[in-house]
């Protein structure tokens, strides 16, 4: 008997050990990544005055945002890649827990429009801290805003997270993430530039 089973167990091996080996799942194909710019050549163009530099594309973004009348919001868009977002920090009033809320451009255009209209809005730098590797820079840039260039003092103060993109001889804004100051979030000292 143990033979027989020995002898089974033999002859199956032996046909197992002579099927071909099952081929390779074939690799599916991954389509290239283009980027966002690429991907959009009808993009509003920048004025190379507004983004050959860190300090030119930070003076064009809050210069885009400010003023008691329409924005010129092609400007605003040529200072930003194509999938650009800018992240405000938001507090739940009922529960004191922090979020986030992501828009895109055209988002932030549609909520922002009617309101800075009705009420103006100045919105200036007071304090910057570049930091560049590569192609990536990152600017803490410290702001306050007046809806009148006229009010003594601003209505809200903050600092903005700015992701930009060295591309070329131009720069390009990837992301604005920004919190407010408050009672219990004051701008440290490092900040104010002062």
């Amino acid at each position: 008997m143990k033979k027989t089973i020995y002898a089974l167990a033999l002859v199956c091996s032996v046909a197992v050990a002579q099927q071909p080996a099952p081929a390779p799942a074939p690799a599916l194909a991954q389509k290239p990544l283009i980027g966002s710019i690429a991907a959009r050549p009808d993009w509003p163009k920048a004025k190379p005055e507004d983004v050959h530099s860190i300090e030119a594309i930070l003076a064009a973004l809050y210069n885009s945002i400010s003023k008691g009348q329409a924005r010129d919001w092609n400007r605003m868009r040529s200072l930003f890649t194509p999938d650009a977002v800018l992240i405000p920090t938001r507090i739940d009033r009922g529960t004191g827990v922090a979020d986030t809320v992501v828009l895109s451009l055209d988002d932030y255009i549609q909520r922002s429009t009617q309101t800075m209209a009705a009420n103006g809005f100045f919105e200036r730098t007071i304090h910057n801290e570049a930091q560049q590797f590569g192609n990536i820079v990152h600017v803490w840039s410290t702001y306050e805003s007046r809806h009148d260039l006229s009010d003594p003092q601003p209505f809200s103060r903050g600092i903005n997270s700015i992701q930009l993109l060295k591309s070329g001889d131009r720069y390009y804004i990837v992301d604005v993430y920004w919190d407010s100051e408050r009672p219990d979030n004051p701008i440290p000292a490092k900040y104010l530039g002062k």
